[in-house]
């Protein structure tokens, strides 16, 4: 990788997730080039990273975002809500010819990025990866992994046993703008397509694997996982869990936001993400395993960014994770952020 391929744009850059995005990047050899909207926040950020350039920019303005990805080789858009960001954000990449890559978990977002952007990403030849976090993107690894040399399955699950969920203010903006997207309903995969409905979800038992064994999950608490997943697997039923004490944060509005517990700036939280596919009666199952579901999305957006910037990539335009990379090999190169267990 050239030196000219190094200077990484990251739109958000001083916000809860971005911040670990820029560590990320410094601990590979890259330059993060600094860029968000609240130009203060920017500049008190990059006075605790000396030597990085700060770029305000904001999406309503895009000659902006032009000079915010100027010279930069691709872009991280970590800063939400974005129904908001993603697409000036991308149509920014479009015109500086980079690929861009986003941590968004927002379910309607997501579909927006694949419909708008497929065909003009695909004629440019740039590759645009939304979802690449923990929801969304970690999932689609683990479930396109688990399906191995299968072209198709009859349904794919994914449960997150999360230990606790202190979430950010962007989690939570973000949450607000899709529940008023979808009028306040709850959605999930089923026969090969989105429904919505009014109806509570369920609160059902799901075994995981040790430590965490027998647990109550909250059934379809559907996150990223349904758009990805179907974007490029045959799979007509893509199911989430979330454990109930996560949910019960989450939904809890005097839950306090992340508090970090060690010097990388994580929190306590642990997670263990539990993937099942079957097929005609036979199962296949993906595990990981790790802490601090917002620092863990740091290494996968940065790795996807490697990958694109050198050429390990499996197609262009608008994918997911398990369709632009080798998902098993993409897990096990995060060995020192993620425990995995693959079939």
């Amino acid at each position: 990788m050239g030196s000219g391929q190094k200077t990484v744009a990251v739109f958000g850059a001083y916000g809860h997730t971005g911040r670990f995005v820029v560590a990320e990047l410094l601990d590979r050899g890259f330059v993060p080039v600094l860029a968000g909207r609240d130009a203060g926040r920017l500049r008190e950020f990059a006075a605790t990273r000396p030597g990085l350039e700060a770029r305000p920019a904001t999406v309503d303005d895009p000659a902006s975002l032009d000079r915010a990805l100027a010279g930069a080789a691709a872009v991280i858009n970590c800063a939400g809500p974005f129904a908001t960001t993603a697409a000036p954000l991308i149509e920014a990449a479009l015109r500086a010819g980079i690929p861009y890559v986003d941590v968004a978990a927002e379910i309607e977002a997501n579909l927006d990025t694949f419909a708008r952007f497929e065909e003009p990403a695909r004629a440019a030849g740039i590759a645009v990866v939304p979802a690449m976090a923990f929801f969304g993107g970690l999932g689609d690894l683990l479930v396109t992994a688990a399906m191995g040399d299968w072209t198709s399955a009859d349904e794919a699950h994914v449960a997150y046993g999360l230990s606790s969920w202190h979430p950010t203010a962007g989690t939570r903006t973000a949450g607000a703008v899709s529940r008023q997207r979808r009028d306040g309903r709850h959605v999930r995969f089923r026969d090969g397509r989105l429904e919505y409905s009014h109806d509570a979800p369920p609160t059902l038992k799901w075994t995981f694997p040790e430590p965490l064994g027998v647990r109550a999950v909250i059934g379809d608490f559907t996150m990223a996982d349904v758009v990805t997943v179907p974007s490029h697997l045959t799979v007509p039923e893509v199911r989430t869990y979330m454990a109930v004490e996560a949910a019960g944060d989450l939904a809890a509005s005097d839950t306090p936001a992340p508090a970090a517990v060690d010097e990388r700036g994580r929190s306590a939280q642990t997670f263990l993400v539990d993937v099942v596919v079957r097929s005609g009666g036979v199962e296949r199952r993906a595990v990981a395993s790790g802490q601090d579901i917002y620092a863990v999305s740091a290494p996968l957006a940065v790795e996807a960014v490697e990958r694109l910037l050198t050429g390990r990539t499996r197609t262009a335009g608008v994918a997911s994770a398990g369709a632009m990379f080798d998902a098993p090999d993409f897990l096990r190169a995060l060995s020192a952020h993620l425990s995995v267990e693959l079939p």
